[in-house]
């Protein structure tokens, strides 16, 4: 949990490296100034697909906000070390869900895949909202009970249940009941 803040000082680094203005960087990603200025100051932390967009509009990786390291060798995370992993989260305002993202490999540079274990916190209303982005995602769930809408679908997965979609399709992940759930995530995003 330490970590979390070093997003937003990351996301900034980068895009003053590329010389791009937050005035740029809002038209590029769609996203309102005021919101990139709170992610970049650490005081609200991103979902995956405003994530996933700052990076397409910067030209990295999306691994390139959650690189921590140079290690070009295989990436070891123990079941204790979860917790020190870097972690964003899916909680906006106005949002009823919230999902905490822990990564698996934030200790390997150069990845084309971002695995997660995600913890999902129940909702008190069921009006959540869709987000879409390029790539694939990979969804096992490892304790509870898991909705995803895709499209104008709705999913209902259990324990050792999976899922494999398209991210451009508009979907969102929530807690299928009133009870926590936990999945592993692999989530593909070209850059």
């Amino acid at each position: 949990m330490a970590k979390k803040y070093d997003l937003g000082k990351k996301i900034s680094q980068i895009r003053e490296s590329k010389k791009v203005g937050l005035q740029e960087m809002a038209e590029k990603t769609n996203l309102d100034i005021d919101q990139l200025k709170k992610i970049e100051k650490g005081e609200v932390l991103p979902s995956l697909a405003p994530l996933i967009k700052i990076a397409r509009a910067l030209g990295v990786r999306l691994g390139t906000f959650l690189d921590d390291s140079s290690n070009l060798g295989p990436a070891i995370v123990r079941a204790d070390e979860h917790e020190t992993g870097v972690r964003f989260s899916s909680q906006q305002s106005g949002s009823r869900e919230h999902l905490n993202f822990l990564s698996l490999a934030f200790d390997k540079v150069g990845r084309n895949m971002e695995p997660f274990v995600v913890e999902i916190e129940p909702g008190q209303q069921s009006d959540y909202m869709l987000s879409s982005h390029e790539g694939e995602e990979f969804i096992y769930v490892l304790e509870g009970v898991v909705e995803i809408n895709y499209g104008k679908e709705l999913y209902q997965l259990k324990k050792g249940d999976s899922i494999y979609m398209d991210s451009i399709v508009s979907h969102n992940v929530h807690a299928g009941n009133e009870d926590p759930a936990r999945i592993l995530a692999v989530v593909y995003a070209p850059y």
